[in-house]
């Protein structure tokens, strides 16, 4: 299984999964709905940043230097794009079995306008995790750090 496939089955899978506890809570808590959805939204966006700061880190460590990493810009392009249109389709799929409640809204909706709020939501938050890991990867390396000035002067001189 590819790198980006990997990324986009477990993303689709946990967004699917926190849309149905969602729905589920929402019907034994329904007054507190915006302390939900602001938790299901804060735990999809730390575990994709996460993912995206190890794949930022082994890059670097693997590559080396900035022009020889991979491109993780497409594959968590890839990646967010199926992960955003397959959990659209499931979500639609799963909204006629009795008992899920996930919003009722058409296939039309689920592959357009959800899927490209899931795409952005997965593709924003890795690409900075991607970058911050680089950056961190750097520093642990010594890369990134500027060398200090030397204290003696080619004559061995104190400046």
């Amino acid at each position: 299984m590819s790198a980006w496939c990997l990324r986009a089955v477990v993303l689709s899978a946990l967004v699917v999964a926190l849309r149905a506890l969602l729905g589920f809570a929402m019907v034994y808590w329904p007054t507190h709905g915006a302390l939900m959805r602001s938790g299901c939204l804060l735990v999809l966006v730390v575990a994709i940043a996460a993912w995206g700061v190890l794949d930022g880190r082994r890059d670097r460590v693997a590559g080396g230097d900035a022009e020889r990493g991979a491109d993780l810009t497409m594959m968590w392009l890839k990646a967010a794009v199926a992960g955003g249109v397959g959990s659209g389709l499931v979500a639609w799929i799963l909204d006629f079995v009795p008992h899920f409640d996930l919003g009722d809204n058409g296939l039309l909706f689920e592959v357009t306008a959800g899927a490209s709020f899931i795409i952005l939501l997965i593709f924003v938050p890795a690409l900075i995790g991607v970058g911050i890991g680089r950056m961190r990867a750097e520093r642990h390396n010594g890369k990134g750090r500027p060398t200090p000035p030397s204290l003696h002067s080619a004559a061995g001189s104190v400046i």
